[in-house]
């Protein structure tokens, strides 16, 4: 039999910026929009009635900020995950939100594979913490406390070679920003293979990405070291 999927709650004022987050999440497995809503009078009450698994949370509402939902939420015993989906960049909402019990951040705009990869993080983090108890290594991991020498890199998903993944990682560290063209150009990759490196290195935290607004098309997706200024 195939794992429950996460039951997902998605909250944001503008219609078509919640569809837009419903698609994503359908998309991905393991996991089903359950209710939608569009203040936080509202995602208080589908919360207590529907008890989902995660909260996709806007910062902005026209009645209480994302930041009061995700406190009272927490007053009424709600142990859902909660991840932030905001454009809201400021210092004092990251850390509001890290403190009140935020699962995730995520600033928009951003595409799929940055809701995907913090979607699966946080299943891969409710399912370890299924059962009576949890060991040492496992909350140093979730609280984000074992060294990276400790820890180890995280495992490339398949089809990744770990010799590559080593070049592409020389190539963010060496400090420039890098679309998954330029990237592949510069190792021998196709651009295709080097977004799936680069990507996992956003997944694992590794690296981050900005989208650069053009001419009409898509946004280009560029990529560049953690802690890396620009």
């Amino acid at each position: 039999m195939s794992p429950v999927p996460l039951r997902v709650l998605v909250v944001d004022d503008d219609f078509m910026v919640a569809s837009v987050h419903e698609r994503f999440v359908q998309r991905i497995e393991g996991f089903e929009v359950v209710g939608s809503a569009r203040t936080g009078a509202d995602a208080l009450e589908l919360a207590e009635r529907l008890r989902p698994d995660l909260v996709l949370l806007d910062v902005h509402l026209p009645d209480l900020s994302g930041l009061e939902v995700l406190a009272r939420l927490r007053a009424a015993g709600s142990e859902a995950g909660v991840l932030m989906v905001t454009a809201e960049r400021g210092a004092e909402t990251v850390r509001q939100a890290l403190h009140g019990g935020a699962t995730q951040y995520l600033v928009k705009p951003f595409e799929y594979d940055d809701l995907a990869g913090r979607l699966q993080r946080v299943a891969a983090a409710l399912g370890e913490l299924r059962g009576g108890q949890a060991d040492q290594d496992t909350i140093d991991r979730l609280f984000g406390t074992v060294t990276p020498a400790a820890a180890g890199p995280p495992p490339l998903p398949k089809g990744l070679s770990a010799e590559t993944g080593q070049l592409v990682r020389a190539a963010l560290q060496a400090g420039e920003e890098l679309s998954a063209a330029e990237a592949g150009e510069r190792l021998g990759l196709s651009r295709v293979s080097a977004r799936r490196y680069l990507e996992h290195f956003v997944a694992t935290g590794d690296a981050v990405v900005r989208l650069q607004y053009g001419g009409a098309g898509r946004p280009e997706r560029r990529y560049r070291a953690s802690g890396t200024g620009r």
